[in-house]
C-alpha cells in the first residue's frame, strides 16, 4: 500500500491505495515514428496503417492523481488493487431471519426460537445455532448460520418463528469477498475509468487514482478561402472541418484547442508551427492541403521543422494522410472534405489518441447485419466506409445505406448512425447480404 498525500484536497488528507506506479518517461514519440518500410511502396491496407499506429505510437502524457470522481473517463495510469474483500463480511440480502441450514427440515418448515436481532452496523454476537436471529439488510451473518428467510415469507410468534420449506443452504446470502476479493486488480493501467470503475473504486475505500493526464490537441485549419463567419466573398468557403474535429475528439476525453485559421503562407505556417511545438501539443491536425502542391504550406514547414510522410491508403473516403512530427509534437494533415475528415477521424486519428494517451488498444466492434440496399460491381482492392443507419423492421434490425457517396455531403453524417464496413475483397452487395456495421456510439457518439 501506498499513502500518498492527495492533491488538491483539504490539509492532513491521505489516500490509501495499492497500485504499481509507471516508470518514468525520459522519450516520448519515437525517433520518425511514421515512416514506413519498403513493404508499404504502394497503398497501405486499412489493416495495415492500424497496425503500424498501434505499433510505432507510445504513450506521450505523464501522469496525476485526480480524486474520485472527477476521474471518470480518464484512463488508469497504473494497475489498481483491492486492498479489501467486497463485501467486508458475510451479510443478509434481505430483511429476514438467518439460521443454520443444518437445523433446517427443508421439506416441511422449521420453527426456532429467536436467539438476537442484528442490524446492519451491529457487531454481531455469539448465539445458538440451533436458534434463529432476526436480521436486516446488510447485516452481518455470523457463523454458523448460512441461510436467510425473507421475513415476508416467514410466521413470527412471541420469541419464536417458522421459516417455510423449500430454502437451499445460502439463500438471500451475499459471502464475503463475492464482488471483489482482497488483491483483486479490479482496474488495469490503460483502461477507460468509467462510471462502474467509480463505484468499485469507492466500495474499496479508494478516493483518488493515477490516471494519464489528457493530450493535448491543436486543430488547425488552412487556406486563404477559409472564413470564419461573416459574408463569404467568391471562393471563400466556411470553416466545417475544425468544428467537426474539435466535436469528434472532445469525447475522447483529451484537451482540444482550435489554433484558428493559418494563412497561405509558407513563413506564417512555419512560424505557427514552430510556436505550437514550443507550447507542448501533443498532437496536431490539419485538414485540406494534405499533398506536395506549391500551396500546400503545411506540408513543406513540417519537412522544413522536422519529419513528414506521405500515406496513401487504399480507402474510400480517404486516401491521401499526412503524418509528421516535430521533435515529440506528432502531426496528422487530414483530406479536405469533411465526410473524409469525419471517417479518418475515427478511423485512424482516434486510435493514435488512444495509444498517445495511454489506452489499452480497441477495435470497434463490428455488427454482422443484413443490407437493406444492393450496390453491384465495386471496385475490389479497397476499403470503404459507407454512412449507413440501422433501422428495425418486423424481421429485426436491418441495414440501409446513405444513397450518395460524395465526400462533401455533410447529409449524410447527419442521417448516418454509424458506418458500413466493407472489405477489400468484397466486390458488391445485395439485399439481404450480411454487412458489418459499426454504430457510431462505439465511438463515443450518441445517437
Amino acid at each position: 500500500y501506498v499513502e500518498a498525500p492527495l492533491r488538491g484536497a483539504a490539509k492532513g488528507l491521505r489516500v490509501l491505495h495499492s497500485c504499481q506506479k509507471p516508470a518514468l518517461m525520459t522519450r516520448k514519440l519515437i525517433d520518425d515514428c511514421f515512416r514506413t518500410d519498403p513493404r508499404d511502396a504502394k497503398r497501405l491496407t486499412h489493416d495495415r496503417t492500424l497496425e503500424i499506429i498501434r505499433d510505432r505510437i507510445a504513450v506521450v502524457v505523464a501522469p496525476e492523481m485526480l480524486r474520485l470522481p472527477g476521474a471518470l473517463g480518464r484512463i488508469a495510469a497504473s494497475d489498481i488493487t483491492a486492498g479489501v474483500a467486497v463485501p467486508g463480511h458475510t451479510n443478509s440480502a434481505v430483511d429476514g431471519y438467518a439460521f443454520a441450514h443444518e437445523h433446517y427440515a427443508g421439506e416441511g418448515g422449521s420453527r426456532f426460537t429467536i436467539g438476537g436481532r442484528i442490524a446492519a452496523g451491529d457487531r454481531a454476537a455469539e448465539a445458538d445455532a440451533r436458534h434463529a436471529l432476526r436480521v436486516f439488510t446488510g447485516a452481518i451473518v455470523p457463523e454458523p448460520f448460512d441461510t436467510v428467510a425473507m421475513q415476508e415469507d416467514c410466521e413470527p410468534d412471541e420469541g419464536s418463528v417458522f421459516v417455510p420449506a423449500g430454502l437451499k443452504r445460502g439463500a438471500n446470502v451475499r459471502q464475503a469477498g463475492e464482488d471483489v476479493a482482497a488483491g483483486e486488480t479490479v482496474v488495469r493501467r490503460g483502461e477507460v475509468i468509467r462510471a462502474p470503475e467509480i463505484a468499485a473504486l469507492a466500495s474499496l475505500g479508494i478516493e483518488a487514482v493515477d490516471v494519464f493526464r489528457p493530450v493535448r490537441v491543436g486543430v488547425i485549419a488552412t487556406g486563404n478561402e477559409v472564413r470564419r463567419g461573416g459574408e463569404l466573398a467568391h471562393g471563400q468557403v466556411y470553416d466545417v472541418n475544425t468544428p467537426l474535429l474539435s466535436a469528434l475528439l472532445s469525447v475522447s476525453g483529451v484537451h482540444v484547442e482550435d489554433l484558428g485559421v493559418w494563412p497561405d503562407r509558407r513563413d506564417e505556417v512555419v512560424r505557427r508551427l514552430a510556436t505550437a511545438r514550443d507550447e507542448g501539443f501533443d498532437l496536431l491536425i490539419t485538414s485540406g492541403g494534405a499533398s506536395q502542391g506549391e500551396e500546400d504550406h503545411i506540408s513543406h514547414a513540417l519537412e522544413e521543422l522536422g519529419s513528414r510522410h506521405f500515406w496513401q491508403i487504399a480507402v474510400k473516403p480517404g486516401r491521401p494522410l499526412m503524418l509528421g512530427q516535430i521533435g515529440d509534437t506528432a502531426v496528422v494533415g487530414l483530406p479536405g472534405n469533411p465526410v473524409a475528415v469525419f471517417v479518418c477521424c475515427l478511423m485512424y486519428v482516434m486510435p493514435m489518441v488512444r495509444q498517445l494517451s495511454g489506452a489499452v488498444w480497441r477495435e470497434p466492434r463490428r455488427y454482422p447485419l443484413p443490407a437493406a440496399f444492393s450496390v453491384p460491381n465495386r471496385k475490389l482492392g479497397r476499403r470503404e466506409f459507407w454512412r449507413g443507419t440501422m433501422r428495425q423492421t418486423a424481421d429485426g434490425a436491418v441495414v440501409d445505406k446513405f444513397p450518395r457517396d460524395g465526400s462533401g455531403l455533410i447529409s449524410g453524417l447527419r442521417a448516418a448512425n454509424g458506418l458500413i464496413d466493407v472489405r477489400e475483397d468484397v466486390a458488391g452487395v445485395e439485399v439481404g447480404q450480411t454487412v458489418d456495421f459499426i454504430p457510431l456510439s462505439e465511438f463515443g457518439i450518441l445517437d
